[in-house]
Order: structure tokens, then C-alpha cells, then sequence
């Protein structure tokens, strides 16, 4: 019970790594708000977490939104009387070159990526500079570290956030806040799927992914919440400004 009592927000929350975050969380004794703009994929892992004996709360947010992320935070220390944990989870995806995005699906992409995580902490670290510390996590990418021609949209984002992230743990970490990110490379979630269902042979499109991996398989997405556990324990009590790579030997690999 690594989070006992703790209280702890994840975005994007209904499904995916999430969801899966938010089941390790409850499982290591947190008290979980659940955001996430789907109503049905955030209601049902709330359900998954009561039917388990945990704790949580749904909150419907759209997080690219000021006034939205402001309420989910509130709302949060409404129901729990403090925010221990931020994991600033949410995530969209665009494919295509600069020259073949639009204008409205890089500002998207922005917009639910990247200044979410802007107004996620901006609204967190007060209260938790009130309590008196927190653990902020925030979701970035092998695409923050290393380029994929297609998507150069949503590499830009994940990029942004460990730049921000290692600046806000130098802001706050006199004040007993912590702030990390996870870099993973492709999870077997509903984006990736995505990805792979838009290809003209899905099963071939994931076999030549995967054959870039030094563990020969992508991600599950409860491997990516044991990281997240991991930074909003204490276990990583000595951890701030830094991303974990988790991305099973991708980034390794010249040629």
C-alpha cells in the first residue's frame, strides 16, 4: 500500500494507461479522481476500482479547457481534502508531415498534450504548496527524445513536456514537489491500435513495430502504471526533473 491515503488525479483516466494507472493506484491504496472526457470509459473504471473495495470519483473534463482543469482540481480537493498526486496522463494523436498538418490538428494536439499540462499544474502546485508537497507525474514520450517523421505534431508536445518538467522541479522542489515524466514507446492502448487500424495490413504494421524493440513486443499498459506508481511513491523519494525512458530498449538502437 505504497499510496495509502494519498489522493491522486489522472487524466485521461478511461482507458488505456489511464485506467491502468489508475487500477495500480487504488490497488496501492489511493483515493483516485478519474478525469477524462468520455463519460462511459471514465465511469467504468471508477466502477472497476469500487468493485475491487478502492476509492474513486469520475469527473468529465475536457483538460485542454482553463475553467474545466480548474473545477477537476477543486473538485478534487473537494472530495479528498488534498491533492497528493498529479498525473497529467491525456493524450491525442495526429499523423503526417509539417506541411500535411492543418492548423487545427496542431493546435489540438497543443492544446490537449501540452497545455493541458500547463494548466494542470498551474492549478496543482498551489494547493499542494499549501499542503505542504506532492508528486507530479507527466506523461512524454520516445517521441520526445527521438524523431518519427509522421508525427512531428505530437513529438513537439511531448518534447515541451520534459522541458517543462524539469523546469518546474527546479521551481518547486524547495517546496516539497516533485516532478517527473514517463517516456514510453509504443503501449498496446487504444491510440496505438488506432495507429495500427489505420494501416492497409494492421498485423503486419505491428509485427514491423515491434521488430524494433529489444524485448520483441511493445508495452502493456499496467507496465507503464508501475513506473507512475513508482514517482508518486516515496519509493522515489530522491527523483525529480527526470524522465524515466520506458520505452523496453526503442531509443537504444542507431540502426
Amino acid at each position: 500500500m505504497r499510496l495509502a491515503s494519498k489522493a491522486a488525479l489522472i487524466t485521461g483516466g478511461g482507458a488505456g494507461i489511464g485506467r491502468a494507472s489508475a487500477l495500480r493506484f487504488a490497488a496501492e491504496g489511493a483515493r483516485v479522481a478519474v478525469v477524462d472526457w468520455n463519460p462511459d470509459g471514465g465511469r467504468e473504471t471508477v466502477a472497476r476500482i469500487q468493485a475491487e473495495g478502492g476509492e474513486a470519483i469520475f469527473l468529465e473534463a475536457d483538460v485542454s479547457q482553463d475553467e474545466a482543469v480548474q473545477r477537476m482540481i477543486v473538485q478534487t480537493v473537494e472530495a479528498y481534502g488534498r491533492l497528493d498526486i498529479l498525473f497529467n496522463n491525456a493524450a491525442v494523436q495526429v499523423f503526417g508531415t509539417i506541411p500535411e498538418t492543418s492548423l487545427g490538428d496542431w493546435q489540438r494536439v497543443m492544446d490537449v498534450n501540452l497545455k493541458s499540462v500547463y494548466l494542470g499544474c498551474k492549478f496543482a502546485i498551489p494547493q499542494m504548496i499549501a499542503q505542504g508537497g506532492g508528486s507530479i507525474i507527466n506523461m512524454s514520450s520516445a517521441l520526445g527524445l527521438v524523431g518519427d517523421p509522421a508525427m512531428p505534431a505530437y513529438g513537439a508536445t511531448k518534447g515541451g513536456i520534459l522541458a517543462m518538467t524539469k523546469a518546474m522541479a527546479q521551481a518547486h522542489g524547495r517546496q516539497k514537489i516533485r516532478v517527473n515524466c514517463i517516456c514510453p514507446g509504443d503501449v498496446d492502448t487504444p491510440l496505438v491500435q488506432e495507429y495500427f487500424d489505420q494501416q492497409p495490413d494492421p498485423a503486419e504494421a505491428r509485427r514491423q513495430v515491434t521488430a524494433h524493440y529489444a524485448l520483441g513486443r511493445i508495452a502493456r499498459p499496467d507496465e507503464i502504471a508501475a513506473v507512475a506508481v513508482f514517482l508518486a511513491s516515496e519509493d522515489s523519494s530522491f527523483l525529480t526533473g527526470t524522465a524515466i525512458v520506458a520505452d523496453g530498449g526503442l531509443t537504444s538502437r542507431c540502426y
